[in-house]
């Protein structure tokens, strides 16, 4: 994470031109572009007020994860009743997972199983609990040092949302002045532009813009008091703890338009800093590195390069070549930190979006270990998809639905939660139950927690200055960190056969070993180091 903000500055000023698209003339406060187009180096403040937000988070599909009443729906109340096994609030203890952060997916009030299309933000799905069990959940994540973030869906609502109600009614009477009459895109039959999707009003001639469904009309952010109404919703959820957001469909704000969708990034997150410095926030841009670059000045994205089957994660912990993987993990920092200070890398195999990891990396033959590795001893901040710790599996298939991509946790004792609404997967769901896994020290769960433990005993590998570590004539790769005066170096050997390094070769003229982890062991002689295969290891460096 080399802080090359003079050459960031340079190299993304033609990024920016050719990736984000050319700015409208009336230039907004806090636009990510100068008037000659160049690159705005933001400063957003002390590192020391997000130096806390470097920590492994642990995305829950509320409801495929525990049900607490019965009915087969995951709910909050489930998630408070399985905080022991997220995190029982002692690191020492080795009983938990240890994951320091949650991502819930949209918990407000919806009629879909997914609650992607919001009818009220105000209001807990009563399918999920009460706003008294999230502020529950919250005080005891806080008792035990783990932030909650919500999934805020603002792009668009859901049909049954009295924002559209208002809407449509203001359309239908063609009363102009009313309030909610421009609150979502419309256009006439004539005027819609190519390229966008368009559904009638009801009972008018008009059309609302409707990119993703029918049923998730699309707001209006060239109306101030749009941008206010979604301020207002992040407040009073901040206001009753919530750490932060992810923010879904973030590039779409003004669709196809990624320069004016950054724009109001920017200006969306200096308000929510300006109450909350340390806010948690990640945007989902699911396009490539050029596009997500637009938005760095704004807030971090996820990393959709390594993610999924085709990524550099899968395909560096196959065997590939982990010196290719670390040099673009530090170019990648390189970049973004000359564009936000505040910048990391938020690194993921896969999610609810996606096909489940494990059917693509099985534990079996170390792979899914190897990935997990890669991505967790890593910079930044990391996040788990639940049951990717049981080597969960799913996939839409030949059904087509991500409903199979979202099935229930695999808990074993019990629990009566249910797969969601139109999921086919009939295959093996998981290496075994989260029950059978807790009890067995050689299971994927028990890997997984040793990682992460591995991670909170050396923190300089999330936060420190990242080097890529330029070995030659084999596969095996790394990376130092230095963090407040400590350096360690994290070692890869994804390869099915042991390896020999000498790390003077790289610079490291003396090293101790702290920890490895994998399919095998790792020796430290002098400088020569020899890693089992598919292992890794971790050394602190002088």
């Amino acid at each position: 994470m080399k802080k090359r903000l003079l050459a960031g500055c340079l190299a993304l000023t033609m990024l920016f031109a050719a990736g984000c698209g050319k700015k409208d003339d009336g230039k907004a406060d806090g636009d990510a572009l100068s008037d000659s187009g160049e690159v705005i180096i933001r400063d957003i403040g002390p590192t020391t007020a997000t130096e806390d937000n470097y920590r492994v988070f642990y995305e829950i599909f509320v409801g495929s994860f525990s049900d607490s009443d019965g009915d087969g729906i995951g709910d909050l109340r489930g998630i408070i009743n399985r905080m022991d096994y997220l995190n029982d609030g002692d690191d020492g203890s080795g009983l938990s997972l240890g994951v320091e952060g949650l991502w819930l997916s949209p918990i407000f009030e919806s009629g879909s199983y997914h609650k992607y299309d919001v009818d009220d933000y105000y209001a807990i799905d009563t399918d999920f609990g009460t706003q008294a069990d999230l502020a529950e959940l919250v005080a005891l994540c806080h008792q035990r040092n783990v932030k909650v973030i919500l999934d805020l869906v603002i792009n668009h609502t859901g049909r049954r949302n009295p924002w559209f109600t208002a809407f449509a009614a203001a359309h239908q009477s063609g009363n102009i002045t009313d309030p909610y009459y421009d609150f979502y895109t419309w256009a006439t039959a004539e005027d819609r532009p190519a390229g966008r999707t368009f559904a009638q009003i009801p009972g008018s001639s008009d059309y609302y813009e409707c990119n993703f469904s029918g049923d998730m009309p699309e707001l209006n952010y060239d109306n101030e008091a749009v941008r206010q109404a979604v301020l207002d919703v992040a407040k009073f959820y901040l206001d009753i703890g919530i750490d932060g957001f992810r923010f879904d469909a973030a590039k779409y704000i003004y669709y196809g338009d990624n320069q004016r969708s950054a724009d109001f990034w920017v200006w969306y997150m200096d308000e929510l800093r300006s109450l909350k410095p340390d806010i948690y926030t990640v945007a989902e841009v699911w396009d490539s590195d050029s596009v997500t670059d637009c938005y760095y000045p704004a807030l971090n994205c996820f990393n959709f390069t390594t993610s999924q089957t085709g990524g550099l994660i899968a395909a560096t912990a196959k065997g590939g070549d982990v010196n290719s993987y670390t040099a673009y993990v530090e170019s990648y920092l390189d970049r973004v930190t000359g564009l936000n200070g505040e910048a990391m890398i938020v690194p993921f195999v896969a999610n609810h979006d996606t096909d489940r990891a494990s059917g693509y990396l099985p534990s079996a033959n170390g792979r899914m270990q190897m990935a997990a590795n890669l991505y967790i001893l890593s910079s930044g901040s990391p996040f788990i998809y639940y049951g990717e710790e049981l080597g969960a599996r799913g996939s839409r298939g030949g059904a087509n639905t991500d409903a199979n991509r979202r099935l229930k946790m695999e808990w074993g004792d019990g629990d009566t939660v249910r797969d969601p609404e139109g999921s086919t997967y009939n295959h093996d769901r998981a290496d075994a139950t989260a029950a059978e896994q807790m009890g067995n020290a050689d299971s994927l769960y028990s890997y997984y927690k040793k990682l992460i433990m591995i991670r909170k005993a050396n923190p300089a590998i999330a936060r420190g200055t990242y080097d890529a570590l330029s070995f030659t004539d084999t596969r095996v790769g790394g990376f130092t960190a230095s963090w407040e005066g400590a350096t360690v170096a994290v070692i890869h050997n994804t390869t099915p056969e042991a390896q020999t390094v000498d790390l003077a070769l790289v610079g490291i003229s003396a090293a101790s070993l702290n920890d490895f982890i994998g399919m095998g062991g790792a020796k430290l002689e002098g400088t020569v180091l020899t890693l089992d295969a598919q292992t890794s290891a971790v050394l602190t460096v002088g």
